[in-house]
């Protein structure tokens, strides 16, 4: 197909730039205009074949994952598609969005390794796509900030009634005060 032989070449050039990515209809537009041919369309119906085609390829040459590189412009997160890696390769499906992003970024990882990316000195290190990063970092602060706020204060009890005491803290039934 005309369109997955311009998709391998355009995912190569985004692997030689270190935490370099692609969304979909990035690509989309690449292969359209790298081939000369062009759709009305919408890429969301047939850019998962490309990348289908573009896994198998990958596998066959012995490169690691180009499309591991591909992500939604929306959440940074690869798509569904990015099953086919796993299968191509034997291994089963990840059911869990995180642990399937935390595979991506490893193979884009060998990915940047394999096509020559300026690396830093320690050989760089497995990221989440810029957009999924940000919006994970927020996830955890607001998490940690919400499981870091103190417990409620139990609510006074009348120890004559065993009644919940009103913010007064004067009892409404025998009128019997609690020290705050």
């Amino acid at each position: 197909m005309v369109w997955t032989r311009a998709a391998y070449p355009a995912l190569v050039e985004v692997a030689r730039r270190y935490h370099a990515v692609i969304t979909y209809a990035e690509l989309a537009e690449a292969v359209q205009q790298a081939s000369g041919v062009r759709t009305s369309i919408n890429q969301r119906h047939w850019i998962g074949k490309v990348l289908a085609l573009v896994v198998r390829e990958a596998h066959r040459r012995g490169d690691p994952p180009l499309t591991s590189l591909v992500v939604h412009a929306a959440d940074g997160m690869v798509g569904t598609g990015y099953q086919d890696v796993l299968a191509v390769a034997g291994q089963p499906p990840i059911p869990d969005e995180m642990d399937r992003e935390q595979h991506a970024a490893a193979a884009r990882l060998a990915c940047y390794r394999h096509f020559g990316a300026d690396l830093p000195a320690d050989g760089g290190i497995p990221a989440l796509a810029p957009r999924l990063k940000t919006a994970a970092t927020r996830r955890s602060t607001t998490t940690t900030t919400v499981a870091a706020a103190p417990a409620p204060r139990p609510p006074a009890i009348c120890p004559t009634c065993f009644l919940e005491l009103p913010a007064t803290r004067v009892c409404d039934s025998c009128g019997a005060a609690v020290a705050p």
